[in-house]
């Protein structure tokens, strides 16, 4: 196929994915993470199936003495409200609440004109916020942090990209191949979005994972490139070394963040599993982009990228590798140290379902919240735990179950309410907020009182100990798959058992010290202002599992790279000292840039609004800089020193490397 067919072809891919692929953002959900099969999951489908559609409000707060009486009886008779509540006044006199509940066709248009009907009485003093308004937030505030984070990485990326490859024809390069693959991954997460449900989250982790992902490669396969380059001076020749040579290594980089992200459907929440056919989708659109779409630019470039100059051997890294072979367990021991102190925060990690404080303070949501918290502090403390029974509002049983509820340790208030005849909602107000051991300890007495008929609790926190639990058992599940498949993918590439291994396990620590960071910062307060946040209590739910898969894989990665060349000098001479050092030397370069570049990308997630984005952000820019320093830099060297030969087995020295053992690691060179 002609260099120009292949640029057409992407040319249109490109208009298709920022153009069709762009209204994505409008199909975007703020939905929770709910588990299929859970009992809080099936309270809700009694009360549906009951004739209790599930209940979509606005919820309206009026501050400032305003006066929006006139308003409020407009809005009765508009398009797709059901009823309009008495205002209630808060207890200081200064602000007053109102419901509006919506009619189950109301759209989204519908609730945007009486919001904005409201507003317009009272100017500043009138917040409306709820059902389709907030969700129509979420994906406003989802599209506004992908363009900042765009706006803010893309120049950067290109700067560092002059610099390492010291001009501007082969810095963009790399870059042309990011901007391809994100207007893919608009168009894959569009076409899945009429299967599934599509998260404002993901949309964000997938296009920042999608730019960084090309950015990684398009740099492996440039570099390969400009060293064929210093070897012939045919320049098709060496494209196809470099295709050929890079491309295996790709693939092999590319499937480790696939099974990473193919982990994540293993669990049941749809959410997770879309997050990894997405990401996984993400992964081979950006293979396919560097390896089809870059050396038909590259062919375009022709003389206009120089070739590598050679390796003195004398660097910064040859000198970081006499250091750290002179002290190898001492080295091991400080570093291992040091990262382990750093995941003493994840030690007592909180895990909740993200609420309005994860919104900036610009957002109508979050401004709503702000004034609640001031003027009615008793509506914004823990959701209500809601039972759902199979008994009437009327029965003398649903009383004395309601009784027994209310005696029972952190429950506040309850009361009963009808859904349908025969079916009834008893809802308790907790004391504590879900996340607690005493909030949990309430939802599990609340479960545990007796009843003559069946109880089905849900609510937040029914909601939040659902997933815990579904967590905790499909979680080693997932983490076998990844496992397994890394293992076998590294154990077949170095012909060695203890190099997989270590190889787990070291990147398991890069993961930890990240899970500390996003405690320490996020949950505990500490430096939350400098991340345009505060202390939550608690990180959002799913962060940990997303940081986890996509940190492993991409630590992975790095691992690739350096062992591959270590490994293709022991077996040329057999010397293990010297192996690690000359991997790391011709290796260490490679590595450290496209771990900055990564790191540019996705510190993009703590430019945007959204306080789970920027958990996930401040994760991975922790995970990517300790695995491509400490870690991969001295962690793994120090110990491949102190194994000498252990390393290896079973492979023996003084072989000629096959050839794709050869291809891989010069390609990671």
């Amino acid at each position: 196929m002609s260099k120009k067919l292949v640029i057409l072809l992407w040319l249109a891919v490109v208009a298709l994915g920022f153009g069709v692929g762009g209204g994505v953002f409008a199909k975007l959900t703020a939905q929770v993470a709910t588990v299929p099969g859970s009992e809080s999951e099936r309270a809700l489908d009694l009360r549906e199936a009951a004739g209790g559609p599930p209940e979509r409000h606005l919820t309206v707060v009026v501050t400032g003495g305003a006066d929006v009486t006139g308003a409020l009886e407009q809005a009765r008779s508009a398009a797709g409200v059901a009823t309009v509540a008495p205002p209630l006044p808060s207890a200081d006199g200064q602000a007053a609440l109102t419901d509006i509940t919506l009619t189950a066709g109301a759209t989204a248009a519908q609730a945007a004109q009486v919001a904005e009907h409201l507003r317009a009485a009272a100017p500043g003093k009138v917040t409306v916020a709820g059902g389709p308004l907030t969700d129509n937030e979420f994906s406003t505030q989802a599209q506004r942090d992908v363009q900042r984070a765009e706006m803010i990485t893309l120049p950067v990326v290109l700067i560092l990209l002059i610099i390492v490859f010291g001009g501007l024809v082969a810095g963009l390069m790399p870059l042309i191949v990011a901007i391809a693959g994100t207007a893919a991954t608009f168009g894959i997460l569009y076409l899945a979005s009429f299967v599934t449900d599509i998260s404002v989250y993901a949309i964000q982790v997938a296009t920042m994972l999608s730019l960084g992902l090309a950015v990684d490669y398009g740099l492996l396969l440039l570099s390969r490139y400009r060293t064929e380059l210093a070897q012939t001076e045919d320049r098709e020749e060496a494209l196809r070394r470099a295709v050929r040579k890079a491309g295996r290594t790709i693939a092999v980089t590319g499937l480790t963040v696939a099974a990473s992200l193919l982990g994540l459907t293993v669990f049941p929440d749809a959410f997770l599993r879309s997050m990894g056919l997405a990401g996984a989708g993400v992964v081979v659109v950006d293979m396919l982009a560097v390896l089809t779409l870059m050396p038909a630019v590259l062919r375009l470039a022709g003389r206009r990228i120089k070739p590598a100059r050679p390796d003195s051997g004398t660097g910064v890294f040859a000198r970081l590798a006499r250091f750290v072979q002179r002290r190898p367990l001492v080295v091991t021991v400080l570093t291992a140290a040091a990262v382990l102190v750093l995941a003493v925060p994840s030690l007592h990690v909180r895990l909740a379902n993200s609420d309005a404080r994860a919104l900036p303070t610009s957002t109508e949501t979050r401004k709503q919240f702000d004034a609640l918290s001031a003027h009615f502090p008793e509506l914004v403390g823990p959701d209500v735990i809601a039972a759902v029974v199979r008994s009437g509002a009327d029965d003398p049983r649903t009383a004395q179950f309601a009784a027994d509820v209310r005696r029972v340790p952190g429950v506040s208030t309850v009361d009963v309410a009808r859904v349908a005849d025969g079916v009834s909602v008893v809802r308790a107000t907790p004391v504590h907020e879900p996340w607690t051991a005493e909030g949990r300890a309430t939802l599990q007495a609340v479960r545990d009182v007796p009843a003559p008929f069946e109880v089905l609790v849900t609510g937040d926190a029914a909601r939040l100990v659902d997933y815990r639990a579904m967590l905790a058992e499909y979680g080693p599940w997932a983490a076998l798959v990844v496992l397994v498949a890394t293992f076998a993918l590294l154990a077949v590439f170095t012909r060695s058992v203890l190099l997989p291994i270590k190889a787990v396990l070291t990147s398991l620590l890069s993961i930890a010290a990240a899970f500390g960071a996003i405690v320490w910062v996020f949950q505990d307060g500490h430096l939350a202002s400098w991340f345009g946040t505060e202390r939550l209590g608690a990180l959002d739910l799913t962060v940990p599992v997303l940081v986890a898969a996509i940190a492993f894989g991409l630590s992975v990665d790095y691992e690739v790279f350096l062992l591959a060349r270590i490994r293709e000098r022991y077996l040329e001479t057999g010397d293990a000292r010297a192996a690690v050092a000359t991997g790391l030397q011709q290796t260490g370069r490679i590595v450290t840039s496209a771990a900055l570049l990564l790191v540019v990308v996705f510190a993009g997630f703590l430019a945007g609004g959204f306080a789970p984005i920027k958990e996930i952000g401040l994760g991975l820019v922790v995970a990517i800089v300790l695995d491509a320093t400490v870690v991969r830099m001295l962690l793994v060297p120090a110990t491949m020193t102190l194994l000498g030969r252990a390393n290896w087995w079973p492979s023996k020295p003084a072989v000629r490397p096959s050839t794709v053992d050869r291809e891989l690691v010069t390609a990671g060179g």
